[in-house]
Parts: structure tokens; sequence; C-alpha cells
């Protein structure tokens, strides 16, 4: 088995494999409320540097225990009593974790509970897909705590729910939760009380049985246009279009369509 994906070579992640690809990915500290310490970031971007060259075809992020994440392990960080220069380049190492996940190009879809707290609101982020059930909480407590967000908050959150919004979350200690937090953006589906693992399972199957270029050129280059100018990414869009669009791959599913025996998109009933 590639060490990639060997549950074995892992002790903050809980690794597992299941059917066609889908592998789920659990933070595996729940006396710590899947606190983030600097063991679980490196494990994060080893899985995440290698995932699609080890043929994961769609990950679950997940928690062990009550919680999806707390955020910082403040504990670990009082302890280190760090300097300024340390602690930037521990948030560095966190930028490249989750722009491993999120540039990455295999799917993510995140089944959120509890605590989505501070650093764990930016883990999730760093998803593609984010599923909540009603006990599902979101805060940034950062302001109330001495400190500022150091995992791309101000980047990604603000991108979700908008720059104010997520600056009075940071001042306020604000907590958003079940139907608010999905009008809001911070997630794509709620689902009834702990069935959001359930949930992420289901669209991550579905999701995966995608071809793998195709997943490749959504969950990775919607990301970088979105960080070009309107010209650029227009140029970039048709550039991918072109690759993906044409792959061999993909001819059966259009014959499929043109012979009208692929599914139909259909509105709800």
């Amino acid at each position: 088995m590639n060490d990639v994906v060997n549950p074995d070579t892992y002790e903050s992640l809980a690794i597992s494999e299941r059917d066609n690809g889908l592998y789920v990915v659990a933070l595996n500290r729940p006396t710590k409320r899947n606190a983030l310490d600097v063991a679980t970031i490196e494990e994060l971007i080893r899985f995440f540097s290698g995932a699609r060259m080890a043929g994961v075809k769609a990950v679950v992020l997940a928690g062990e225990g009550d919680h999806f994440c707390a955020g910082l392990d403040l504990i670990e960080h009082w302890k280190a009593d760090r300097s300024p220069d340390d602690f930037m380049h521990v948030c560095l190492r966190w930028h490249e974790a989750f722009n491993k996940m999120e540039y990455g190009g295999v799917p993510i879809v995140a089944a959120l509970k509890g605590a989505v707290v501070g650093g764990g609101l930016e883990l999730a982020s760093a998803a593609h897909i984010r599923v909540i059930d009603p006990g599902t909480y979101f805060a940034l407590p950062e302001g109330q705590r001495g400190i500022f967000t150091g995992g791309g908050a101000t980047i990604r959150v603000s991108d979700m729910i908008g720059k104010y919004r997520m600056i009075d979350m940071i001042l306020t200690g604000r907590v958003y939760q079940g139907q608010e937090a999905v009008d809001l953006g911070l997630a794509q589906y709620i689902v009834e009380d702990g069935r959001s693992f359930d949930k992420a399972m289901e669209i991550a199957d579905k999701v995966a049985q995608n071809l793998p270029l195709t997943n490749f050129a959504i969950c990775s280059a919607i990301s970088h246009l979105n960080n070009m100018s309107g010209m650029d990414a227009a140029y970039a869009e048709a550039v991918v279009g072109g690759v993906v669009n044409t792959q061999p791959a993909a001819r059966a599913r259009l014959e499929a369509f043109a012979n009208k025996t692929a599914d139909r998109v259909r509105p709800k009933s």
C-alpha cells in the first residue's frame, strides 16, 4: 500500500479506504476536540500532497468524537511560547496544508459536527463541500483570545460570507448555527442530527464517479481562476476547457448523452 494512504503511518489522522477510490480522513484527537497541533498539520500536508497520485478520487473530511475541530491547539501554542518568526512559519505550514486541499484536485467533502471554530473553520473552508447538522456551530473567537487568524480565514471565510461578516465574527465572537449558517454560505447542506457524515459520504461517493481529470479541473482550476483578472481567467478557462472537454475518457459519456441513455437533469419534484 502506498504510504500516503496507509493508515498505519498516521497518528493524528484516522485514514480509512472505502469503495470507488473514496477515503475518509478524520481528525483523531477527540479528547482535545480535534484541536490542530503541529503534528496534525504535517499529516494533512503529507496526505493531501500525495492523494491524487495515490489514486484517491474523493475524500470525506471528518472529526472523531463529538466535534469537528476546535481550532488551534492553544495549550501547545501557550507552552511553546513561540517567537514571532516561529509562529509565522507555523502559519505558513497551515497555509501549505489548506492550499494542498483546495488546489489539489481531489474533491473534499467536510462532514461537520459540533465545534467548527477558529482554525477548525479555516480547515473546513479549504474543503470544496461542507455538510452540517443542526448542532454544528461556527465561530472565530480569535478576538476574545487576544490572537489573530493565521490559517486563511481572511481569504476563504471572507470569500464565503463576505469581509464584514467575517470581521464581525472575529471582533464579537458571534456564533452561527443551523440553517442560518447555510444561508450565510458557511455550508451547502444541512441534514438531521448526527447524519452529516452519512450525507457527506453520499455526496463524495457520487462525485468520485466523475472522471478524475474533470474533478481535478473543478477542484483546482476554479480556485486558480478566481485569483486571476477577468481577462486572464477567461483565457485560462478556455485552455482548461480545451483539455478537459476533449479527453478520450469523456467520449463514452458524451455518446450516452447523444443516444439519450445518460441520466437526465430534472427539476426537483
